[in-house]
């Protein structure tokens, strides 16, 4: 195991994974920065970890929209002020789009690969910039398993996931032996208030804690590329060796 981070920054910490990491991580006594769209939700959210830590927690809230791509040059800049010792970052927040209304409509289908892709890829080309400088750091970005190719029923979010992949992939090459980590963290199908409107029987389904565990997991071992939970990767694997004249007619 790596040496223990200070202090974790959680972009869209009130989503539930992230709730479930900063949870774990809190235990451990790491401190937090906790950053999210919602005001309320956050206040709910630190007043959860403070009550798990029996008051002796270290957590700020930052209230930022993130995907106004605009304001996020000043948002890192005012953390790394703020809080100069930090050492970790995930990125967690996106949004499962309405594929349909993507199919209809141009501008819907773009702001979903605004929130999806170009928000983390913004922010980590200023968090990698400042990172690469000192020379350390852990990074890891919430992607998904639909990135990995496309399908009917969400290329819009697969194509999103897939850019951020790819984007992630180039950052990991280029930071290597600098001392900063790039983690992919790719879940599958997760129980969380996105996916409601999904089925969700079946064993394929897991939990966000599940997820929160193998996160915390990939951080510890400085991982590149982790399958969440692991037996997707096989799984993927042999979805991406169908040719495409034969995966065109599937319906998965």
């Amino acid at each position: 195991m790596s040496a223990a981070l200070r202090r974790i920054v959680i972009f869209g910490a009130t989503s539930r994974i992230a709730t479930e990491a900063a949870r774990l991580w809190l235990a451990r006594g790491v401190a937090l920065v906790v950053v999210a769209r919602n005001p309320e939700r956050l206040r709910m959210l630190t007043d959860d970890l403070g009550i798990r830590a029996g008051g002796l927690a270290e957590v700020d809230a930052v209230a930022a929209d993130l995907a106004d791509l605009e304001t996020l040059p000043a948002l890192w800049h005012s953390l790394t002020e703020r809080f100069p010792d930090l050492d970790g970052v995930l990125i967690a927040h996106g949004s499962l789009p309405d594929q349909a209304r993507c199919e209809a409509v141009p501008a819907a289908m773009l702001q979903e690969i605004r929130v999806n892709a170009l928000s983390a890829m913004s922010l980590l080309t200023l968090i990698a910039n400042d990172f690469e400088a000192r020379h350390r750091g852990v990074i890891g970005v919430i992607g998904s398993i639909a990135g990995d190719r496309g399908r009917r029923g969400n290329y819009v979010y697969g194509a999103a996931k897939g850019m951020l992949a790819l984007f992630l992939q180039g950052l990991r090459n280029r930071l290597h032996g600098s001392g900063v980590t790039v983690i992919t963290l790719k879940p599958g199908f997760v129980i969380t208030p996105m996916t409601q409107d999904s089925d969700r029987d079946g064993w394929l389904w897991t939990r966000p804690e599940r997820v929160a565990r193998g996160i915390v997991r990939a951080f510890d071992r400085r991982r590149d590329v982790v399958y969440l939970p692991w037996f997707w990767r096989p799984m993927l694997w042999a979805i991406r060796l169908i040719p495409e004249p034969v995966f065109k007619r599937l319906s998965l």
